[in-house]
């Protein structure tokens, strides 16, 4: 048991005094990381909306960047490597198209496929977005001891990797 006293301490505690017969050990890392993960999402979003970008846009331009020269990808393989709906997707493309960050053309070989691409525009803005975002995930990151990083990354991959293995 954590000497920390928060939230979810009080909450293991309330449960313990009126649940005794269950081991509630499990709230201490479940509730923590929920709640974590809460707290990094909004302080992540903070600076995606500092570019004028939603999550699920920096989530689409992010993928284009990173797919390489010249950062263009079907809506399928966006759709996948941001595991949303190709409804979702269309959305998404929508919204970055009529901004002017993204364009769409009809893919080779395939009249009925599309092509999405990052313009000029685009890509300046999902670099110096990701550039900060790089930059706050290491302010965030440093609240955590350097000494327990290694750890605690090869730790949630460990588990993540369960939870993917059954997709």
């Amino acid at each position: 048991m954590t000497d920390i006293e928060d939230q979810v301490t009080r909450i293991q505690q309330a449960w313990r005094r009126e649940r005794p017969d269950l081991d509630v050990t499990p709230i201490g890392t479940i509730g923590r990381l929920h709640r974590l993960a809460l707290a990094l999402t909004e302080e992540l979003v903070a600076v995606y909306r500092a570019h004028g970008l939603s999550e699920g846009d920096f989530d689409v331009m992010a993928a284009l960047r990173r797919s390489g020269d010249p950062y263009e990808a079907s809506p399928t393989d966006l759709a996948a490597s941001t595991m949303i709906t190709s409804g979702g997707m269309s959305k998404r493309i929508d919204r970055l198209e009529g901004a002017g960050l993204v364009t769409r053309r009809v893919g080779s070989g395939d009249a009925r496929g599309r092509v999405i691409a990052l313009t000029a525009e685009g890509k300046a803005l999902i670099d110096a977005a990701f550039a900060d975002h790089v930059a706050n995930e290491q302010r965030l990151l440093a609240m955590v001891p350097s000494s327990e990083r290694a750890a605690l990354e090869a730790t949630l991959a460990g588990w993540l990797a369960h939870f993917e293995a059954r997709d």
